[in-house]
């Protein structure tokens, strides 16, 4: 293989192999070091929230420790070393670091995090910018799903492509603006994390088929397409193994296209948990709702039972039919109004003739 090297003239790493996912690494100091800060405040959060006497959920910090993680590794191990020599290769990477990534960082809940570990003041000034005009307009749907869509086109068909292949800091940024478009897409889809403006979670599964299609159209295009992207690029680096550019094309945009939808099945998985955890919370709301109003009726009616049983006393009558002649005809109309007619989420769906 070195023989076959030096004549090609090719200087890259040696051939492929399934290994170098765990044997091959190389230093990417801007991740690295991002990794460790946020590791750390992640971990400094906690510690505050410990102090306090809360409670934070294990399932969360395994997320956020396992994003980082899957960061680095995504960087810095073969998938680092071979980024620049295979299409497939950087494929891959793309997923992974727009989508995989953000999603286990956003399930980490850190807004949350930093809320439960803040003074009342900084909740306040916290809230006070989830709520301003920019948060809003960047978590709209429209807007956080379109930072998920369109870097993957932009990247493969502008120069944005060749950039990261040529030069260092194009390509460290990449790393870095392709986890925090994909962390914009998924915290406001989570609804983990506080929120500028929550929407209904049938329009995240109407968001997701439009993502399916979306990754199956750039897939199509790479894979179909009359277009090799960086082919002077990839013809220069006179790689003396594996599949050709063209072939490396081919197998590279089933790689974003499969890989982009099966990393769609972990947040389909916190979607359907986040609405069985949702709609627990409203039953067991509706159920202390009735309870509640159960035990007023219940007070009520011993009230009147024992102003009743009162008068009868004062009048000299203690039979029971002075009892029931003083007890009121009618109950409290307030008293037995339907409760949810007068529950903000439930009052729409019903009329006053319903009810």
């Amino acid at each position: 293989m070195t023989g076959t090297t030096l004549a090609s003239g090719y200087s890259g790493p040696p051939a492929w192999q399934w290994s170098d996912l765990v044997t091959s690494w190389q230093l990417e100091p801007v991740v690295l070091a991002a990794a460790l800060l946020l590791g750390a405040l992640y971990g400094l959060g906690l510690l505050r929230v410990r102090r306090t006497g809360g409670a934070w959920p294990a399932g969360r910090t395994l997320a956020w420790y396992g994003g980082l993680a899957l960061w680095v590794w995504s960087t810095m191990s073969g998938v680092g070393v071979y980024e620049r020599i295979l299409f497939t290769d950087r494929a891959a990477q793309v997923v992974v670091l727009l989508m995989l990534v953000p999603l286990l960082l956003g399930m980490g809940g850190p807004v949350s995090l930093i809320a439960e570990s803040s003074s009342e003041c900084g909740r306040d000034r916290l809230l006070r910018v989830l709520r301003s005009r920019p948060s809003k307009v960047l978590m709209f749907p429209a807007v956080s799903t379109a930072l998920l869509m369109l870097p993957p086109w932009l990247l493969y068909f502008t120069s944005w492509y060749q950039h990261t292949m040529t030069s260092q800091s194009w390509n460290v940024g990449l790393h870095v603006v392709l986890v925090v478009l994909g962390l914009a897409y998924f915290w406001p889809r989570l609804q983990i994390d506080p929120v500028a403006h929550e929407y209904p979670q049938l329009v995240g599964l109407f968001i997701t088929m439009a993502e399916v299609i979306f990754d199956a159209g750039l897939g199509i295009l790479l894979v179909y397409g009359h277009t090799t992207i960086a082919e002077h690029y990839y013809t220069g680096l006179r790689r003396p193994w594996g599949p050709s550019v063209h072939q490396d094309q081919i197998w590279g945009g089933c790689t974003l296209w499969a890989l982009g939808d099966m990393a769609g099945l972990p947040f389909l998985a916190a979607l359907v948990r986040r609405w069985m955890v949702k709609g627990r919370a409203e039953t067991a709301a509706v159920d202390a709702a009735i309870d509640a109003q159960i035990a007023r009726q219940r007070e009520a009616a011993a009230s009147r039972r024992a102003a009743t049983a009162g008068a009868a006393a004062a009048s000299g009558d203690p039979s029971p039919g002075a009892a029931a002649a003083a007890e009121p005809e009618d109950d409290d109309p307030e008293m037995m109004r339907p409760w949810w007619l007068d529950d903000p989420n439930l009052a729409h769906r019903y009329s006053r003739d319903q009810g």
